[in-house]
């Protein structure tokens, strides 16, 4: 089981779902309270189990389950995982928050959009309603011992979007709004399904700028330094994705066309290609899903200056 301390009081657990490395991650911080961040899908509830086991995290004493949203790879999860932490509830986006209640329709949603991956993640099991935190922005969670949560609203990626930072390492986790980090080569590369808002995953990315954190932690996957740069090139390549994407559309490109232009102009795409061509679920939903995300937001709102 892969676990190990990457800052003060914040421990991270690869999830190693389906068996592969390095593809999504749960925290743990500790206080005098317990709680984790990101839970990953059903499937890989019992390695995350067991990696509480290792930390020395008992059961009873998770007091929160924060997730970032309710995809299947970072909420799906918690249902399943809930049935073995008491005293745990689930802090959730207020949008996102009676998905996890009745999960059904996020269920056969995933179905029509994931395909086979789903096989790969679980079907969702419901949360209790009398567990479900509903928050927004600014909302902060003490853990006892200087430890602290604190709720940062970065809508774009998805509507129910919500990253966190922690004290006192000042670290931040955020979700998909920073994009996935593949931490063996370190290049990020997009996530940026339909229906994408640049304008608004870029007013998020200035939000998570302005804390100044000293790193991130990703969920697709790991601790990374040079936070705000990081985060400040993440904003550029997004920019760079829709500058394809506005001229390919005005050249009446197809899809593919504005895709491969996306792969020879995107340095840390042509970095990270191959590698994310013979991934088994990069592959589908970088190369793809993210690209028509873009095409599909200037699609619908234009040039508003990226």
């Amino acid at each position: 089981m892969h676990t190990r301390e990457i800052g003060e009081n914040v421990f991270l657990i690869d999830l190693k779902t389906g068996g592969f490395q390095n593809l999504i991650a749960s925290y743990v911080l500790k206080g005098k309270k317990v709680a984790m961040v990101e839970t990953g899908p059903t499937s890989s509830v019992p390695n995350l189990l067991s990696a509480l086991n290792v930390l020395g995290v008992k059961l009873n004493d998770v007091e929160y389950v924060a997730v970032s949203h309710i995809h299947l790879d970072h909420g799906g999860g918690v249902g399943t995982l809930l049935r073995h932490l008491p005293n745990a509830k689930v802090i959730v986006h207020q949008r996102g928050a009676p998905h996890l209640a009745n999960p059904e329709k996020l269920w056969q949603q995933s179905k029509e959009v994931l395909g086979s991956i789903t096989e790969l993640y679980g079907a969702p099991e419901p949360v209790p309603e009398s567990r479900i935190i509903a928050t927004t922005d600014g909302k902060t969670f003490d853990l006892g011992n200087s430890v602290g949560l604190k709720v940062v609203e970065t809508l774009g990626h998805a509507s129910h979007h919500l990253s966190y930072s922690e004290t006192p390492s000042q670290g931040v986790f955020p979700g998909d709004a920073a994009g996935v980090y593949l931490n063996e080569i370190n290049v990020v590369v997009p996530t940026t399904p339909a229906p994408f808002r640049l304008d608004i995953a870029l007013a998020s990315l200035d939000k998570l700028i302005s804390l100044k954190p000293k790193a991130l932690y990703y969920s697709h996957f790991g601790k990374a330094a040079d936070a705000e740069e990081r985060l400040r090139t993440y904003g550029e390549q997004l920019r760079l994705w829709a500058r394809i994407a506005k001229q390919g559309l005005s050249n009446r490109e197809d899809l593919a066309t504005i895709s491969n232009r996306i792969r020879q102009e995107d340095p840390a795409l042509q970095r990270a290609a191959e590698y994310v061509r013979v991934h088994p679920a990069l592959g589908e939903t970088v190369l793809n899903e993210s690209v028509q995300g873009v095409v599909g937001y200037v699609e619908k709102f234009g040039d508003i200056g990226f």
